[in-house]
């Protein structure tokens, strides 16, 4: 009951967020947009335009993970509440534009998104020590199978506040879940990498005594994910089979790729101008460079990007993805990587179809070849056409792991939608400022693979 209790209280706090939002907006409308009189006139107009807002900024904070107290910072709590309502003011000034059939003074705006990061940021740190305030760390277990399964879940350490670790086995046997009754007051448990029976031991000792079970999902575990129960036996049975699409998403997602790459492409053709040039001025090279790339079924087509390397940069032959500090990179390359304003030439492989706007980021084969060596399902990857962001782009790094970006892809293979992707397009404007999301891979690797690593560092 107190644990209910608990949750009331921190959902309201949530509610009232929200309401502060929506009344910090109403009192920009009302004096700054149409007044006591206007308001009188069309009831039913305002409040549609109230209703959208609405709509808009609970899709964005939750595109953003913008109330994840207890396991976002409170900067990044705030990051992310003022860059829902940044874009949502955005989309209500182009709505109410075309509403009025002129330019709005957009200064009231910015007054409006300066009183609401007020608000975030006395939300963000009030709520924050209510939290932890109220939810004590949770006295935790890792059980893992080796290093490099208790890697995939070494992040757990950065949440002391939330999660205590206080036990730590590796162990993968069937009984293992037997230990756990040996650990006094375990209150969560992270699983990773054990085998299928012993998990599954953990599995109901955990659901049994209450205690929270956090589970690194393998391949398999992801293919079931979007596997459809089919009422075929007295038994339950799930089917999984290659992604297929429906029709009428493919035609939609085309004409999106179609609009959005024209788009990108005028509203973006003053950056790339300035990019070409300066990227001409610093060395007299060519300003794009292709590359091949994999897509959807194994097809390669040649990707576009303005060039951040030195133009010897794999003289050596090797195809190599850049590490931290990489040599190779231009000045001028390591401001437009920062900014992404490399990737914009991809707009035109959207416009010809070679790419999407929201799918597995395209690899080049050499390097693909190698990740399927160790991990063969790797290319299972290509049930989708390549893409521009996509749920690994979003939620993972550039340096990340090969299983973990299969993993991330094949969520996103999964679960394709026209609102997965909205959502995945618009979670994609959070990660452009954020530097981690672009880490290279270490020194000495020529990719993100893990096992390659571990070679390193053994030299």
């Amino acid at each position: 009951m107190r644990e209910t209790l608990k949750r009331t209280v921190f959902r309201s706090s949530k509610l009232l967020h929200f309401a502060m939002t929506m009344l910090l907006f109403a009192v920009y409308y009302y004096f700054f947009i149409y007044g006591a009189k206007g308001l009188t006139v069309d009831v039913m107009r305002h409040s549609t335009m109230a209703i959208v807002y609405a709509i808009v900024v609970l899709f964005l904070f939750r595109s953003y993970n913008a109330y994840n107290v207890g396991l976002s910072r409170i900067r990044m709590l705030v990051y992310s509440q003022f860059l829902g309502d940044f874009v949502a003011a955005g989309i209500m000034y182009v709505l109410l534009v075309i509403n009025h059939l002129r330019l709005l003074n957009p200064l009231p705006l910015l007054v409006l998104l300066a009183a609401q990061l007020v608000v975030n940021v006395l939300w963000s740190y009030l709520t924050n020590l209510l939290y932890f305030a109220m939810f004590k760390p949770r006295k935790t277990a890792i059980i893992y199978s080796d290093a490099d399964a208790l890697s995939r879940i070494s992040e757990v350490h950065d949440f002391d506040r939330k999660f205590r670790v206080r036990w730590s086995i590796q162990s993968d046997e069937e009984d293992v879940f037997t230990r756990l009754s040996e650990m006094e007051g375990v209150e969560a448990v992270f699983i990773s990498g054990i085998s299928a029976s012993a998990r599954n031991g953990v599995l109901k000792y955990c659901v049994e005594n209450s205690i929270r079970c956090y589970v690194s999902p393998r391949v398999g575990d992801v293919l079931l994910e979007g596997a459809n129960h089919l009422e075929l036996f007295s038994a339950p049975v799930y089917r999984v089979m290659r992604a297929a699409p429906s029709i009428e998403y493919v035609i939609i997602k085309r004409l999106i790729d179609i609009v959005a790459a024209v788009l990108g492409i005028v509203l973006c053709s003053p950056f790339m101008l300035i990019t070409a040039i300066a990227i001409k001025v610093y060395d007299r090279g060519p300003v794009l460079y292709k590359q091949v790339r994999l897509t959807k079924d194994g097809k390669t087509f040649k990707i576009l990007k303005f060039r951040s390397m030195r133009v010897d940069a794999e003289k050596d032959g090797v195809a190599r993805l850049a590490s931290e500090n990489d040599d190779r990179i231009t000045p001028v390359g390591k401001i437009i990587r920062a900014c992404r304003l490399d990737e914009l030439p991809q707009l035109f492989n959207i416009l010809v179809g070679d790419m999407t706007i929201v799918g597995p980021r395209p690899e080049r084969p050499e390097i693909a070849s190698q990740y399927e060596q160790d991990l063969p399902a790797f290319r299972l990857r290509l049930q989708a056409k390549a893409g521009l962001t996509g749920l690994a782009q979003v939620y993972g790094k550039y340096n990340s792991d090969p299983y973990d970006k299969l993993r991330m892809d094949l969520m996103y293979i999964n679960k394709m939608s026209l609102l997965e992707d909205i959502k995945l397009m618009f979670a994609t404007v959070k990660v452009l400022f954020m530097k981690e999301s672009t880490s290279g891979i270490a020194e000495g690797q020529t990719t993100a693979a893990k096992t390659e690593e571990k070679e390193f560092a053994v030299k």
